[in-house]
């Protein structure tokens, strides 16, 4: 017998790069291989996803249902048994305090038709409005920022492939090089071809280290850094008059606002020199094509959406958005962070990007699920106020893909709001530090066990495909609905509208969003697989022969005659604006949320380091990535150590008004001298999160995870830190 080879992708971040499962004839070991074959990554993976399979061991994860006994312990049950538990505590819940009792928190690593289930199941079997995900935690502040500007948000405009063909790309916010690994040869060939890389980040990180140009700055201060290159570049005359008047609205506004903005004034709010700014306006501005890409950065603060868009103003004033190999893109960060947010499991949205206000929008999603589109509930909480409510108004929770005692802000609140709740019930991969929480956890299929689509950071929707057969036990996230639905709805006969085949799932997907903003109402799997994906929108056609939509069959290596191809670039012709035209965000500087005093002297900005994905849950249970990233880290300049009396290694407590964390000293010249940094992958006493400031953008609700006022102080070896100051 030969070993089973499939293609898939990788189950960590939004580049999804693929990659081959070869599974031994005996099913005793699943391997990863390079496959050549898909553009985004052609061939390379990181670490992580080489280590990938390690998860799908029964001996790091979950393989029964777990109930909470008498006696307070999590113990094995009977899927019956934790399905009619699930049931009959969020149906108590709703009975005696209302639908929006209920709460339901989704996750940007669940695959579209997940994402797309789980909205429909909140708002039609569970009737309540309280559903958001962590990907509001991820980049809602770049798609806050991309819908003002541009009428339509998609992570790139652009395929990755367009980034070494420009002349310079300003990189605000990202460390590829440990985020994304596989990202990394776009740039460097983008330098190999005579492009240049401004990369803008607090540390000289790893990718900071391959740039042309490094700036600086202080912590929540991109927003005076994109306005002050504004302020440069029309003062140096670097503005394309003709596209501003062709093909954007608002710019007397922004000029005036960016011209208060004058050089040596953001010197001193963002430590950048003003020679600095000079250099990096000429390097943008050369080149007759040049980009803009944010990360976390500059969008995880209290004004993350303006901060975007400051920098969106940078493309938009010297005609670099909307032509070819120009424009501006957010890298998003979660596996399916894009096609997440795009079907329904966001407060605010309905499937194709619709919104929950639209009547429209409402009547057409309504028809597709049959029902009275008065019956579907309004906007609710953004993630972080649903979290902050549990316990109170919120007193049921549903929660999938997600881990938000360790990844929320102000997490020991967090977490406490969470054990207040009268009942959890958790669906997940493995018993994460949440579900350790729960009332019930139910064990879910994961990424080589089941099939589904995910949309990367291009808008390349592709199809994951199950390569092993899950351990007995295990059901998919889909069946979990299906059943529960059955549960819940009585006589309805609600679960008929809750399929447990991942395609059927996606039809109706496809028929939800057709004529909505990210429209993916032409994609099938088999396009999917014989084309290495589609990028969305990509609407249907009708048949030429028929005259009926075309459901999409076509030849290998391309789409068939009729058959739209899918938009790898957006905006060529017109913005999605209802005049075509794009929007300047007139917008000024102000302080982060929390800026240093004398209690809490020096700022703390948090991130990713590259043997770890978001809250640790999965790759912390991976022994060969344990031990290159072991545990947390306190990153400190040598000045401020000296000042605290740290040598590297020694215990460092990281004090906020949120709760105080204790790390290892990591002492480098790679940190400003006013800043700490701290990865964000682990629970514990090393939780970066229990410090990190949960003030919210007023537009995309995002927190401020990325600066907040903290004090350090020296830890005597051995002795633990309290959590909180």
């Amino acid at each position: 017998m030969r070993d089973t080879v499939t293609p898939t992708h990788c189950p960590y971040c939004a580049l999804q790069c693929g990659m081959n499962l070869t599974q031994a004839p005996d099913g005793s070991a699943v391997e990863v291989s390079e496959r050549a074959d898909f553009p985004v990554n052609r061939g390379a993976l990181c670490g992580k996803g080489r280590t990938a399979p390690a998860v799908l061991s029964s001996s790091v994860r979950l393989t029964s249902p777990l109930v909470r006994s008498e006696g307070g312990a999590l113990v094995p049950a009977s899927w019956e048994e934790a399905l009619a538990r699930v049931a009959e505590g969020l149906g108590r819940t709703r009975a005696e305090y209302g639908a929006d009792a209920v709460g339901v928190f989704g996750g940007g690593g669940l695959t579209n038709e997940k994402a797309y289930s789980l909205g429909k199941f909140a708002r039609v079997v569970l009737g309540t409005s309280q559903i958001d995900y962590n990907g509001r935690f991820c980049m809602s502040s770049a798609a806050a920022a991309n819908g003002r500007a541009f009428g339509l948000d998609r992570g790139l405009p652009f395929p990755l492939e367009d980034i070494p063909r420009t002349g310079c790309v300003i990189l605000v916010g990202s460390n590829p090089a440990e985020t994304m690994p596989p990202s990394l040869r776009y740039f460097t060939e983008l330098r190999e071809n005579g492009g240049t890389l401004i990369v803008v980040d607090p540390r000289r990180t790893k990718t900071a280290e391959q740039a042309d140009l490094h700036l600086a700055p202080r912590p929540g201060t991109d927003l005076a850094l994109a306005l002050g290159l504004l302020h440069l570049i029309v003062a140096e005359g670097r503005t394309d008059e003709a596209y501003i008047r062709e093909r954007t609205d608002g710019w007397e506004e922004t000029r005036a606002a960016a011209m208060a903005h004058w050089p040596e004034y953001v010197e001193r709010i963002t430590g950048v020199s003003v020679p600095q700014l000079r250099e990096a306006v000429r390097l943008f501005c050369e080149p007759e094509a040049a980009m803009v890409l944010t990360a976390r950065g500059p969008e995880q603060q209290s004004k993350g959406t303006d901060t975007v868009g400051a920098w969106i103003n940078l493309c938009l004033a010297t005609g670099r958005a909307g032509r070819p190999l120009s424009g501006y893109g957010c890298l998003t960060g979660q596996g399916n962070g894009q096609g997440g947010r795009e079907h329904g499991q966001k407060a605010d949205q309905l499937p194709g990007y619709r919104k929950l206000t639209d009547p429209a929008a409402r009547a057409h999603v309504a028809e597709v699920w049959g029902v009275d589109p008065d019956s579907l509930p309004g906007p609710g909480r953004s993630a972080y106020e649903l979290l902050d409510a549990l316990g109170t108004d919120i007193r049921s929770l549903l929660l999938m893909g997600s881990n938000p005692v360790v990844s929320a802000p102000r997490a020991a609140h967090v977490e406490e709001r969470i054990r207040s709740l009268d009942f959890l019930a958790v669906c997940d991969v493995v018993l994460s530090e949440t579900a350790a929480l729960a009332d019930v956890v139910l064990p879910v299929t994961q990424w080589a066990e089941e099939t589904g689509t995910t949309t990367n950071l291009e808008g390349r929707v592709l199809l994951r495909r199950r390569a092993i057969t899950p351990p007995e036990g295990v059901r998919s996230d889909l069946e979990v609905m299906h059943g529960l639905a059955a549960l819940l709805g009585g006589d309805r006969n609600l679960e008929k509208g809750f399929p447990t085949d991942p395609e059927e799932v996606f039809e109706e997907l496809r028929r939800a969003s057709a004529g909505g903003p990210a429209d993916y109402s032409g994609i099938t799997y088999r396009r999917l697989a014989e084309e290495n994906g589609v990028f969305w929108p990509c609407p249907a056609q009708e048949d030429p022969v028929t005259g009926g939509p075309v459901t999409g069959n076509p030849a290998p290596g391309g789409p068939a005659t009729g058959v739209h191809p899918g938009t790898p670039r957006l905006f060529l012709d017109r913005f999605a604006t209802e005049d075509g035209r794009a929007r300047f965000a007139p917008v000024s500087h102000r302080p982060a949320a929390e800026e240093p005093d004398d209690a809490y002297p020096v700022l703390l900005t948090t991130g990713r380091v590259v043997a770890q994905y978001q809250s640790g849950a999965q790759t912390r249970r991976v022994d060969e990535l344990n031990a290159a990233a072991p545990g947390p880290f306190v990153e400190l300049h040598p000045r401020l150590a000296e000042r605290l009396g740290a040598a590297e290694g020694d215990p460092v407590a990281v004090v906020s008004r949120r709760g105080r964390a204790v790390a290892p000293a990591r002492i480098t010249t790679a940190i400003r001298p006013d800043t700490v940094f701290m990865p964000f992958h682990w629970a514990g006493e090393g939780r970066a999160n229990t410090l990190t400031n949960p003030a919210l953008d007023p537009t995309s609700r995002m927190p401020e995870f990325k600066a907040c006022a903290v004090r350090l102080e020296a830890v005597e070896a051995g002795r633990p830190a309290p959590s909180t100051p």
